[in-house]
């Protein structure tokens, strides 16, 4: 019989091919831009370059911290001597390890007559082709798995969400209650929480009716109170630790919730659907997910043990009620529905039982699946590290100019962010509105100390700048799809802050 820890060894490997391969292909896609290049993709990694630079700290955050995310991604800048699409690039797999890593956790203790490392990496190589059926670039596409390779939207509360079903399974079934499961699971509702909101409508409010439910059975009756009770402290406390960031926190929760428009939000939601089914690929992967969700009402009502009949209620029921919750609070982005994405995956390590095979037959297939992963892993990190090094001429040339011109320029949120993170020093552009108002969004607001800027940063996502009447640059600067209004001698100086 295998040892586990080569089990164990061998999962990993193989979930580490699976992450190489999926992030090789969607950074090869047109979803790359959102890999490496959009506006929002970008502030976890400015945020690390802050924190590394030793500046003051002034940020102003939208409703979600990215704690983790920015941890994570500032141990990876300080550990290692690549660039910023590097790691991007290397973040894409470490988020995919990561999820690999929680759904081994759901899958449960290996013992006879179940296979969950097996089963673990299928379910990371189902979550892998969704994402590799995402090709818009559009960030606010119906394309959600690919989002778990960015920095930014939400990859470590998806991890938190997935950890806390493992969690609460694994408790369920040793059918006993310890300290240890006990605090882990607050302690990641409480981070989870306080770094993002949403984990109370992606994990709490959902796994708190599956347990509420599970608690008419004779022999959880015991545990699934206290399980609520720490799921619901954890969430809270980290609710109510927000309180103190207050200063970073310049959008609550609350400013995103328009309940009067979810009529709009129900279209909205629809378009995105269908702009979906517009292309093979994006069809394909919404047939998985409903297979998937089939899958998990089976699951659900033919369990054979409480923790797999949690897990299976969980694959479904979490989607429906963040579908239902995004509805009827109006929201208008497709990020909030991620659960969609990675829930239904959870229905297959479930139940996680071996193929009933001789173990000769069943060794025989692994090594030689487990060889191919390995194979088409290696092959993709050529493809990986291509499309994280694709030269980029006009940002390229617009970097040169700053740096060479040491002085202090400024650009919309849409044109400047990724120039920024690129400069040699990234408080040479300042963010700014078409009115050159300080725009205090996903930004260090120490950087609007300065006071006055001397050029200006634009593109086609520009708005037309509203500049002092007589006011004109001195040159204009080429940089293919960018171009820098310098000013010369003459400086404009800054509004104040809005966001």
């Amino acid at each position: 019989m295998t040892r586990a820890w080569v089990r164990e060894l061998t999962g990993w490997l193989s979930a580490a091919a699976v992450a190489l391969i999926t992030a090789g292909a969607v950074a090869s896609s047109a979803r790359a831009d959102l890999l490496f290049r959009d506006s929002d993709s970008l502030v976890v990694a400015m945020l690390a370059r802050s924190v590394l630079s030793g500046e003051s700290l002034d940020w102003a955050m939208s409703s979600v911290l990215f704690l983790p995310e920015s941890a994570a991604f500032t141990a990876l800048d300080a550990g290692t001597s690549v660039d910023a699409n590097g790691l991007f690039a290397i973040s894409a797999v470490v988020n995919l390890l990561a999820v690999y890593g929680a759904i081994r956790l759901v899958a449960g203790r290996a013992r006879a007559g179940r296979a969950p490392v097996a089963w673990s990496v299928i379910a990371l190589s189902v979550f892998g082709v969704l994402a590799m059926t995402d090709i818009s670039a559009s960030r606010e596409a119906l394309d959600l798995a690919s989002l778990q390779l960015t920095t930014t939207y939400y990859s470590a509360t998806v991890v938190g969400v997935i950890v806390t079903i493992g969690v609460v399974r694994r408790m369920i079934d040793r059918r006993t209650l310890t300290a240890w499961p006990s605090v882990t699971l607050g302690v990641v509702a409480f981070v989870s929480t306080l770094s993002n909101p949403l984990y109370a409508a992606w994990a709490t409010i959902p796994l708190v009716i599956v347990l509420a439910i599970a608690a008419r059975r004779p022999d959880l009756r015991s545990q699934t109170p206290v399980l609520i009770i720490v799921l619901l402290a954890g969430t809270a406390l980290g609710f109510l630790s927000r309180i103190p960031l207050a200063a970073w926190i310049t959008k609550t929760g609350v400013g995103y919730v328009q309940p009067e428009q979810w009529h709009e939000s129900i279209d909205y939601y629809v378009r995105l659907v269908g702009d979906r089914m517009q292309s093979p690929p994006g069809v394909i992967g919404l047939l998985i997910i409903a297979a998937l969700l089939v899958y998990a009402v089976v699951r659900t009502v033919r369990p054979r043990h409480p923790g797999s009949q949690l897990v299976a209620a969980m694959a479904w029921l979490a989607p429906v009620v963040v579908v239902v919750g995004a509805i009827a609070l109006g929201t208008h982005a497709a990020r909030y529905l991620q659960p969609m994405a990675f829930a239904p995956v959870l229905a297959l390590v479930a139940a996680p039982h071996a193929l009933r095979v001789g173990e000769s037959a069943r060794r025989t297939v692994t090594v030689m699946a487990g060889v191919a992963l390995l194979i088409f892993g290696v092959l993709s990190i050529p493809r990986l590290a291509d499309a994280a090094t694709r030269p980029d001429a006009d940002l390229t040339c617009v970097t040169d100019w700053v740096d060479a011109s040491g002085r202090t320029g400024a650009g919309q949120f849409w044109t400047v962010r990724l120039p920024t993170l690129h400069l040699a020093d990234a408080s040479r552009l300042v963010q700014v509105d078409h009115q050159l108002n300080a725009y205090a969004w996903l930004v260090n607001r120490t950087d609007f100390l300065v006071g006055e800027v001397s050029f200006l940063v634009e593109d086609s996502q520009t708005v037309p700048w509203d500049l002092p009447e007589g006011v004109l640059p001195e040159t204009i600067v080429d940089c293919g799809r960018y171009s820098i209004l310098d000013f010369g001698s003459e400086t404009l100086p800054l509004g104040p802050q809005r966001s």
